[in-house]
């Protein structure tokens, strides 16, 4: 299942990609009449800045041209698929493949595999911001592919649920984030790593992963939703991208099968893992450096030994040569995914692609990604009575380590005591009953709400929408999965820090023990104090005063904690009234936190906006930017007078070059002209983006040396070589 677009496709990045697919049979026939993995392909929507930077549209919306073509162009590169879902534009309906349509070509499928007895995997690739997360969890109008199979999963488990077949669901949701496990469902997941083990008969597992009992859908999304809260909390307070962790939420489903006239009954397990893969993006495209560059490390790692992994199975499933040695544990993820990889699983991979042209290479590596985990052909069997099976067989092997731990010699028996240790806490999970299960998950649940609560953030699950008539803040993130998420409501006075007596507790770099205080008045107006040199930014602009907050103000505290406020007693519309009656100087300093857009107060501002805001707000106090513009005058002065200059030697020799210069020497110079032209362009654009990463990584590093009590202040240095930008240097694809 392939979705692709090639109409906002530059025509020679497209032109070397030939796409294939085969939908003779049905999702349900297809997986049930080969064993290769399922290999499916989904185009996001173009963003505005990829597409007001990256592509330029031709004729009347029909057709798009996406610039700058790659630079060096390969042969023709043909690759196989399953389903093409195009995802571009929701109006044009005839063409557009919603949530609904992936679900039924790919999720139905997996459903009924699940209620056959087997295993069943679906995990999504692509790079970052290509619509990974959207098309596994979706939001809360359009749901994606695992609140769509939830919800499928017990619709059909309450219609044919009896007293000859019931069914018993758990579900467990884990982050790998830096080749470390976290639980996220367990309220002290999030602050331990947990340990990956395998065992002969159990396989790889996460040694103390909570697997929790749930009886509807509505204790799935309710799970689901704490757990993201939970990956919300921990990639804010440790400065984390959620995009460059693994996500894995898995769903066993046991069904008991009971004889009545005979008495006999038997168990079919299958489990369902759905993994939201990190994003894949070259370092040198992200200018990632220093803990940014370690945590892409250790994703490339994770991402590149699974791309070994599947071209070893792969390389097997063909039959080439003799059998290949499959390096599952060189990462977390591929030991954790062996059997979902190449072993007792129906697999399915879901590529994303992002249609600019811009991410060429990017899009390139996905489709070869893609294209060799189709080729890669499992066994999977039903999982009949697996469980009394396992019982049996780690009874077995506790006997077995009794025996040679009453035998071993005093090095050997501290090995042996651990493993007997393992088997024997492994009988114990697998022994609990049902209601014990029961019992533990609420237990979990009042735990988890209890330290949710404890933070300031709200319980309610359908997040921003609730509660339109109160006053609160809302979380901004760059994962729409984790965006508008945590909902924090205000009391006559809040407080907002680090310390654990604080109403709502922030952590991280840049935050406080006590960092400033929200006061709510009873006429619906709120101020905001900070506290010291307590970094906070109001709209962009950094304020050390009280400030009166809006409905719809972005507020930054820390280096990443990003908020919008809901205050429906003070909207825009009356924010002018008041400036008028304020002084100059208070007008001024309320001007000042304003943005320069006089967009209502009902605009949805997102997480993009408001850093946005306060990189241009950064920008127009950086002396760096002055000696950019500097550059760019000085760009734009030089190309007039060499224009200048050409005209007035074009004029003196236009008679003796009349019959010489050929029209198509005139556009020819005219092309190169331009080239040079967008070329610095580009140049200049890159050297912006650069300097404002820089400054965020030497913001950063202001203040772990002032948390470490060093006396060290980091600056940035702008050296680049004036002729670089010069209008008669030569071209060349980076002048800087």
């Amino acid at each position: 299942m392939w979705s692709f677009n090639e109409h906002y496709l530059s025509k020679q990045h497209w032109d070397r990609l030939h796409l294939s697919h085969s939908d003779k049979l049905s999702p349900v026939e297809l997986l049930q009449h080969v064993q290769h993995k399922k290999s499916v392909f989904k185009l996001r929507q173009i963003s505005d800045r990829l597409e007001s930077v990256c592509t330029e549209h031709v004729g009347a919306g029909v057709r798009s041209r996406c610039l700058p073509p790659p630079p060096v162009l390969s042969p023709l590169q043909v690759f196989a698929f399953d389903h093409c879902f195009w995802s571009m534009d929701e109006s044009n309906l005839p063409k557009y493949a919603g949530q609904e349509v992936v679900f039924k070509c790919l999720g139905e499928g997996i459903l009924e595999n699940a209620f056959q007895g087997y295993n069943a995997c679906i995990f999504a690739y692509g790079q970052t911001g290509s619509g990974k997360s959207f098309s596994m969890m979706g939001n809360g109008d359009n749901p994606g592919l695992i609140p769509r199979l939830c919800c499928s999963l017990f619709e059909r488990v309450h219609r044919e649920n009896n007293e000859s077949h019931s069914f018993k669901v758990e579900v467990s949701y884990m982050e790998i984030y830096n080749e470390k496990v976290r639980d996220l469902l367990d309220p002290k997941g999030s602050r331990q790593s947990l340990k990956v083990r395998e065992h002969k008969v159990l396989g790889p597992y996460v040694d103390g992963l909570s697997q929790l009992a749930v009886t509807s859908f509505e204790d799935i999304e309710v799970l689901m939703c704490e757990g993201n809260k939970s990956r919300t909390v921990a990639a804010t307070n440790m400065n984390e991208e959620s995009s460059r962790s693994h996500a894995v939420f898995s769903i066993i489903v046991t069904q008991t099968l009971y004889d009545l006239q005979s008495g006999n009954s038997g168990e079919k397990v299958s489990k369902m893992s759905l993994v939201d893969l990190a994003g894949s993006e070259r370092v040198s495209k992200t200018g990632a450096a220093g803990e940014r560059l370690k945590e892409g490390s250790n994703i490339n790692k994770s991402l590149t030994t699974l791309g070994c992994v599947i071209s070893a199975l792969a390389d097997q499933s063909a039959g080439k040569g003799k059998a290949k040695f499959v390096p599952y544990r060189d990462s977390v993820l591929t030991w954790l995914l062996k059997d979902n990889l190449g072993g007792n699983s129906k697999t399915a991979m879901i590529a994303t692609v992002s249609p600019a042209a811009d991410n060429y290479e990017e899009t390139l590596s996905t489709l070869r990604y893609a294209d060799r985990a189709k080729r890669i052909v499992n066994h999977a069997v039903v999982n009949e009575d697996p469980n009394a099976r396992i019982i049996r067989e780690l009874r077995e092997e506790v006997e077995k380590l009794k025996v040679q731990l009453s035998q071993a010699e005093s090095l050997k028996a501290p090995e042996l005591k651990e493993k007997l240790q393992e088997s024997e806490k492994l009988i114990l999970e697998m022994t609990v009953t049902w209601e014990e299960k029961l019992r533990k998950t609420e237990e979990i649940a009042t735990e988890r709400q209890k330290q949710l609560e404890s933070m300031g953030i709200s319980l309610e699950t359908s997040g921003i929408k609730v509660g339109e008539d109160k006053c609160f803040l809302v979380n901004l993130n760059a994962d729409p999965a984790l965006n508008e998420l945590l909902v924090y409501y205000l009391k006559e006075h809040t407080r907002v820090g680090a310390d654990t007596s604080q109403d709502i507790q922030l952590f991280g770099i840049g935050i406080q023990a006590e960092h400033c205080v929200l006061e709510l008045c009873p006429d619906g107006d709120v101020t905001l104090t900070p506290m010291g040199n307590a970094r906070t930014c109001v709209n962009g602009a950094m304020i050390d005063t009280l400030v009166h907050l809006w409905h719809g103000d972005r507020i930054l505290w820390g280096n990443n904690h990003f908020f919008r406020i809901n205050l429906p007693k003070r909207k825009r519309r009356d924010r002018l009234r008041d400036l008028e009656r304020a002084s100059p100087r208070e007008s001024f300093i309320e001007a000042d936190v304003e943005t320069a857009s006089e967009a209502s107060s009902e605009q949805d501002y997102s997480y993009e906006f408001a850093q946005m805001e306060v990189i241009m707000k950064t920008l127009g106090n950086d002396p760096m930017q002055n000696v950019v513009q500097v550059l760019e005058k000085q760009y734009l002065e030089e190309k007039r007078t060499a224009l200048e200059e050409q005209r007035m030697m074009y004029e003196r020799e236009l008679e003796s070059l009349r019959q010489q210069l050929s029209p198509e020497k005139a556009s020819q110079h005219h092309r190169t002209s331009s080239n040079s032209d967008v070329l610095f362009r580009q140049s200049l654009s890159r050297l912006r983006e650069q300097v404002v990463k820089a400054n965020t990584l030497v913001r950063e590093a202001n203040f772990l040396a002032e948390e470490m009590n060093k006396l060290t202040d980091y600056q940035v240095t702008l050296q680049i070589p004036t002729a670089n930008l010069s209008a008669n240097h030569k071209v060349r694809p980076l002048s800087c």
